[in-house]
């Protein structure tokens, strides 16, 4: 029998990952893991977050929707995107930049 599984980010967030300018909250969903993202002006991988993954680019695939605010997304493959307010795009795994 299907099961509705609630889960409130601002109060009970299953992890939450900190790290220089920014921070991630995430949640799972029996097999599916949503995270939220909060990155402060300057924020990069390449300087707040690849020192502790210690991989050139974010090793996770990523669906992602940007609230507020600019993303660009850089693919190992050399492919740039720049994210805008209230963009869903759904990505490989990607080095992302402030």
């Amino acid at each position: 029998m299907a099961k509705i599984i609630k889960k409130n980010l601002n109060t009970a967030a299953d992890e939450t990952r900190t790290f220089e300018k920014g921070k991630v909250e995430i949640a799972t969903f029996s097999e599916v893991t949503i995270g939220r993202a909060e990155f402060e002006p300057g924020w990069s991988w390449e300087k707040c977050v690849k020192p502790i993954a210690k991989t050139n680019s974010c090793e996770a695939p990523h669906t992602q929707y940007v609230v507020s605010g600019r993303m660009k997304v850089v693919m190992e493959m050399a492919q740039r995107k720049n994210l805008v307010l209230v963009m869903l795009e759904s990505f490989p795994r990607v080095t992302m930049h402030g």
